[in-house]
Formats: structure tokens, sequence, C-alpha cells
């Protein structure tokens, strides 16, 4: 699988953006979604989970949907199965995040397309944790 064409200096731009919203995050400490965020909140991000079967992840609220967020996201983190993509990229669209990041393995081409047409930018197939010590 492909993966956006970002150059580092993009990607380090992104990760000035503090406000994260992570759709799919776990409350199973095994999983990807679950410790990709809590290493981001620990570098300093606000996460914002996102988990309709969840009350509170690490201690912050949980909102059943993006469209339930009181603030502005910055960033929408996708930890989702690309065919599930679609109605999370609808929803960030009515949100207007700057970035909508799908997590490593994850593409959805008319999703990102979408988003893109919006004026929202993309970044797929990429892990927001290896990346990030990647580049710091």
């Amino acid at each position: 699988m492909d993966k956006d064409s970002h150059t580092d200096d993009q990607l380090r731009q992104i990760y000035s953006l503090k406000n994260i919203a992570v759709v799919g995050m776990s409350k199973n400490p095994e999983k990807a979604a679950h410790y990709v965020p809590k290493y981001l909140m620990e570098k300093g991000y606000n996460i914002i989970p996102v988990n309709p079967t969840a009350s509170e992840i690490l201690g912050k609220k949980c909102y059943p949907t993006l469209l339930d967020i009181p603030v502005k996201v910055d960033v929408v983190d996708v930890f989702r199965p690309s065919e599930q993509v679609q109605p999370v990229i609808d929803e960030a669209i009515q949100i207007k995040p700057k970035v909508v990041w799908l997590q490593e393995g994850i593409h959805n081409s008319q999703a990102e397309n979408d988003a893109r047409k919006t004026g929202i930018d993309v970044v797929f197939n990429r892990c927001m944790l290896a990346e990030h010590q990647r580049l710091f």
C-alpha cells in the first residue's frame, strides 16, 4: 500500500497542531488505538477520544461522534478499517479540521479525495507514533 507524499517538514507542521480527535480510540492498552494516542498525550497533545462504546478513556471524556466534540479539532486521527473511513470523513468535513490522519494500513481514495476537495489535508497509511518518533 502506498502512503501519502508529505515531506518531513510538512509532517512536522502537522505535529505543531495540538487538538487531536482519535476516532476508534480503544480502552484496550494492547491495541495501537490506545497506546498511540496515549503516547501523543504524554508528548503534550490534547487527545479527544471518539468511541460510541466508551464514556471515558485515559481519563478523558469520550464522544460518540466527531460532531459531538465541543472544541475545535485540528487533526482527526482515524483508527477504523479502510472500508469504514467514509462516514468518518463525512463527519470531519462538517467540523473542518486542518488534517485527517489515517493510521498505518488505512487508505480510502474516495474518502480522501472528498476531504481534500474541502481543503482538509490528508495523511494516510502512516502511524502518528512512529512518525513522531522518527521526526523528533
